[in-house]
């Protein structure tokens, strides 16, 4: 006989499983987080180069030219730029503004949209 009647789920797969704007927005935050905390590391050692000596000021100078760094510069800004828009969104709703439903919804539709518009922008001024 079993102790406990287990009601859970038998599939477990997360492919099949719809979240809400609002978990995507909340896993897209802290992916941006994780994001920024390992590009410091790349853009620490291109400010260090860069200061070192006028050559690894020119060598960062040759390396920003190269269409793969400017990807992932652009990754990085679009990182920071997202992370900022959402963390925002964070301190409104610590105000007690969009805290039902409805409101946590449309924020995290208002960030999606104006991160969007902001990466395109920002990727227009790094290309």
């Amino acid at each position: 006989m079993k102790a406990v009647k287990s009601q859970r789920p038998v599939n477990l797969d997360l492919r099949t499983i719809k979240l809400p704007v609002t978990a995507y927005t909340s896993i897209l935050h802290r992916i941006s987080g994780v994001v920024l905390f390992l590009g410091i590391v790349v853009l620490l050692s291109w400010l260090d180069k860069s200061l070192s000596s006028e050559e690894g000021f020119e060598q960062v100078k040759g390396y920003l030219a190269s269409p793969l760094v400017k990807l992932v510069a652009w990754g990085l800004v679009s990182a920071l730029l997202y992370h900022l828009v959402a963390g925002v969104r964070h301190l409104i709703m610590d105000t007690g503004i969009g805290e039902t439903l409805e409101g946590g919804t449309k924020g995290s539709k208002i960030v999606i949209g104006v991160s969007v518009a902001l990466i395109l922008l920002s990727g227009v001024w790094i290309w």
